[in-house]
Order: C-alpha cells, then sequence, then structure tokens
C-alpha cells in the first residue's frame, strides 16, 4: 500500500472537523480525526484561534497547518481568528459568542475557499452544536456537512423533544414537573439539562445556540454520535427513527498499531502522578476530576478537602484553574490540608485521564459526569461517584447511576446549588472502597459496560460498522466531485 506521501493532497478525501473550544470538545473532535485519517483520509481539525494558542503553548511543534501522517491518512491543524483579541467584549459572555459568530463565518468561509486553491478541496465538514452556522457555511459552498454529536444520545432526544414540544417540560407553572419521552426513563426536573431549567445567564446563551442547531437539523446528511448502540440500545433505536443518527463511539480507542506524537492538549499534562498511582496498592485511590471548564465553588471545594481528609482514602485530585472564558472562578484548598494529607493524597492541574483510569490502583472516579468522561469511565470499567454540575451532567448522572448501574450519587437535586457536606463525602468514599455487595455489583456492571465498548469499536462491532459506513459514504462524495469536475 502506498504511503499516505506518496498520494497526491487531492486523491485523499478531505474532512474539515470543526471544534468549539475547551477540552471537553477538542478530544473528541480529534478523536474522530485520528479515526478518519486512520481510513486513509486527510483530516484537517480546526477550532478558534484561542484554542490553538492554548495547543500551542503546550507543544508547539505537533501542531502545524502541514499534513502529518497518521496511519494510512493525514492529520493537519488549521484554526480560524475568533475576535478574541478583543478583549472589551469577551468577559460577556453572549456578545463573545457573537463576536465568535461573526469572526468564524467571516474567516472559515475564507479558510474553506482557500483549501481548493491548495489543491485539497473539501468533501465533507463536521461540526459541532455549538457552532451551528457552521452549517450554514457548508451549505452556502455546497459543501457536504455532518455533525458530531458529543453528548449522550439521550440528551439528543431531550433536546428534540424540548425544541419541538412534542412532550411537557417543567415550567415556570409547574417547574418539578416529570418528563416522559419514549425509550427512556421518566426524567425529574433536576435530571434534566441544567440549560433547559436556566433562563438567563451563560447556560440561556448555550441553550439558544444549542436548540438553533435543531431548528436546521435538515442540513447535516448525518449525525455522528460519540456513543455506541449497546449502551443506549432503546433510545437510539428510537431517535434513528427520526433522524439520520449513527453512533460511532467510544471515540476515545485508537489503533494499537498506529504510534504516533499527534495530540490536542490545551493545558500541560502532569505525567508525574502515574508514577504516584503506581506507588499506591490495587484499588485504594480515588480519582477525581470536574472536566476543563466547570469548578465547584469555594466552599464545595473545601468540604471535598475535609471529607478527602477525613476519610483517610487515597486520592489523586485535579485541580485545573477555569479557562478565562468560563464563568467559573479558582478555588484554594484549606489552610494545611497538603501538610495533613502528606503522601496519600497527590493534586495536579491536569493529567492523562485515559491512562489514570485504566490504572490498577484506581478504585473509583468521583466524577461531575461530563459525557467524555463518562465514556471514558465506562470504557475503563471504573465505577463512579457523581457530582453532576451544569449541562448534561445530570442526564448523564441519572444514566450512569440509575439505568447502567455502576455508580452512586454525591449529589441529588438543584444541581448541584446545594453543598455536599463533608460528612457526607466522607461516606460516600469509604462505602465507594468497601468491600460492600452494591459496591461489587457497581464493578462488575463497569466491567460489563467496558467489554461491550470494546465490542463496539472492534471489527464488525456496531460502531466499526457505523464510523465504515461514513467513511464510504465520504469517498462516494469524494468520488462524484471529482467526476464532476474532471
Amino acid at each position: 500500500m502506498a504511503s499516505p506521501s506518496q498520494n497526491t493532497k487531492s486523491s485523499l478525501v478531505h474532512v474539515f472537523v470543526i471544534s468549539f473550544m475547551g477540552q471537553g470538545n477538542v478530544n473528541p473532535f480529534l478523536r474522530l480525526a485520528k479515526r478518519l485519517a486512520s481510513k486513509g483520509m486527510l483530516v484537517t481539525f480546526s477550532a478558534p484561534e484561542l484554542v490553538g494558542k492554548e495547543m500551542r503553548a503546550v507543544d508547539e511543534k505537533l501542531i502545524i497547518d502541514q499534513p502529518t501522517p497518521y496511519g494510512d491518512g493525514m492529520i493537519r491543524f488549521e484554526f480560524f481568528e475568533d475576535g478574541s483579541s478583543n478583549q472589551s467584549i469577551t468577559e460577556d459572555f453572549d456578545l463573545r459568542m457573537e463576536m465568535l459568530e461573526q469572526a468564524g463565518r467571516r474567516n472559515l468561509t475564507k479558510i474553506l475557499k482557500k483549501q481548493d486553491d491548495e489543491g485539497r478541496p473539501v468533501s465533507c465538514i463536521v461540526n459541532n452544536p455549538f457552532f451551528p452556522w457552521v452549517c450554514e457555511i457548508a451549505e452556502s459552498l455546497g459543501i457536504p456537512n455532518a455533525l458530531l454529536w458529543i453528548q449522550s444520545c439521550a440528551c439528543f432526544s431531550i433536546y428534540y423533544h424540548y425544541n419541538f414540544n412534542l412532550v411537557p417540560f417543567p415550567s415556570e407553572f409547574e417547574p418539578e414537573k416529570d418528563v416522559i419521552l419514549p425509550s427512556m426513563p421518566v426524567l425529574k426536573y433536576y435530571d434534566l439539562p441544567t440549560f433547559l431549567l436556566h433562563s438567563s445567564g451563560f447556560e440561556s446563551v448555550l441553550k439558544r445556540i444549542m436548540l438553533n442547531q435543531f431548528n436546521i437539523l435538515s442540513k447535516p446528511f448525518c449525525i455522528l454520535v460519540d456513543s455506541f448502540q449497546e449502551l443506549e440500545h432503546e433510545v437510539v433505536r428510537h431517535m434513528s427513527k427520526i433522524c439520520p443518527i449513527r453512533t460511532i463511539g467510544p471515540l476515545l480507542f485508537n489503533d494499537p498499531k498506529i504510534i504516533s506524537p499527534i495530540r490536542g492538549d490545551c493545558t500541560k499534562i502532569e505525567e508525574d502522578c502515574i508514577e504516584w498511582l503506581d506507588s499506591r496498592p490495587t484499588s485504594s485511590v480515588v480519582y477525581i476530576s470536574f472536566g476543563s471548564v466547570a469548578v465547584p465553588d469555594q466552599e464545595q471545594a473545601g468540604e471535598i478537602a475535609f471529607g478527602l481528609l477525613n476519610s483517610g482514602i487515597s486520592f489523586l485530585w485535579v485541580m485545573k484553574p477555569p479557562p478565562a472564558y468560563s464563568v467559573f472562578q479558582r478555588v484554594v484548598l484549606p489552610d494545611g490540608f497538603l501538610s495533613k494529607v502528606g503522601g496519600r493524597g497527590e493534586i495536579v492541574t491536569w493529567c492523562p485521564q485515559e491512562q489514570v483510569l485504566s490504572h490498577p490502583s484506581v478504585a473509583f472516579f468521583l466524577t461531575h459526569c461530563g459525557w467524555n468522561s463518562s465514556m471514558e469511565a465506562i470504557s475503563s470499567g471504573v465505577p463512579i461517584m457523581a457530582y453532576p454540575q451544569w449541562g448534561d451532567q445530570a442526564t448523564n448522572a441519572k444514566y450512569l447511576v440509575d439505568v447502567f448501574k455502576m455508580g452512586i450519587r454525591l449529589s441529588r437535586g438543584e444541581n448541584g446549588s446545594k453543598i455536599i457536606t463533608r460528612e457526607e463525602i466522607e461516606k460516600c468514599l469509604r462505602e465507594a472502597t468497601s468491600d460492600d455487595s452494591k459496591v461489587a455489583e457497581m464493578k462488575e456492571n463497569a466491567h460489563k459496560w467496558k467489554k461491550q465498548a470494546e465490542e463496539a469499536v472492534a471489527e464488525r462491532g456496531s460502531s466499526a460498522i457505523n464510523i465504515q459506513a461514513f467513511v464510504d459514504e465520504l469517498k462516494n462524495i469524494h468520488a462524484k466531485k471529482q467526476e464532476e469536475n474532471a
């Protein structure tokens, strides 16, 4: 087989994937880019320039616009100017998103047209649901468009039914109304994505943007979902009758035969924590991370710290400062906390989460239940302690605990506004690391889901079949375009 470098640029199907800001968006989009490149495609990973700055600060050598071989294909990076240099309005999230859309529409259009001039015409654009306007750019340029949905299929169904007013949802008059959706468990108001419950602030902005995507669902020819059919079988089957959904996850599984330095870290990883985990006994450590954007408030962080201290349990805690564009505030640990904990605790700003979750010393994962973290826990077979805070996290927590039955819940109701006391945290930590039969059942279920996740991406697995069907469709689109241009 010819190496990628022996192929002419125009002979490769060119897929242009466009990520939103934040590590939680970058990860699944770069994973998709790798999956497609491994199958012989040229993939351009694009995102706002703010993301490019973060990634180059971590490793400037890797983030280049020249195609880099990956499997049978290639990956390149190209970021678009997003107006982030205008510091006067970046603190207003609504204005920030308006500015990003205006700059994105203008600059992405130029970049996409430039691909033709440089001999690599784009055959497909894959966009993020927080950039619904990318669908309109694709349509104006005559480029087929697919959507990568990076939440659960259950959340997709919730937004769909909400947007088109298909079932009753909580309202000002019935704020605690249960929601009954096809092929899903009954959802309490606190199980819903928080975007749907808030009428002001940054979440209302994200809600408006997200629902804009649902209003133009007819534009993407395909909706790729980072989940797998066996995990959400009933809701996937139901929504597939309505929309062209294809589950292709977990995207985090890479081809082990491909050795590549390509990464998409927006924060420098502290690899020393793996050595620390090596020094701990099997199934003795609770891993704690609340994702790349949201952080608990100062009072809650203090309660978590004292709960850890009083439990006597070993822990690895990721305390990442919130990004400048988020509304969350940095927190600090209580005075003297680190000296009291001693060697049984490790604090880092960021870590290789997939590697941590697959480490034998990790017993449980105290998580915000973002979908990336949920899929990584499922794929690693690690049970969770759920502490949802915002967005889709409450819905994910509902499924992880009550449907997948691989975790316990730290918080119920009010989506994180209720402070969890140190006593409750200590109790849950002790339960999670005990020999209790309920804990054993959670671990057994977690391992069951891990096995099914591996089977889904293996040859002839449900996700493997779906990603290959998508690749074949892109090849047909590319071949047809070449015939038209011949």
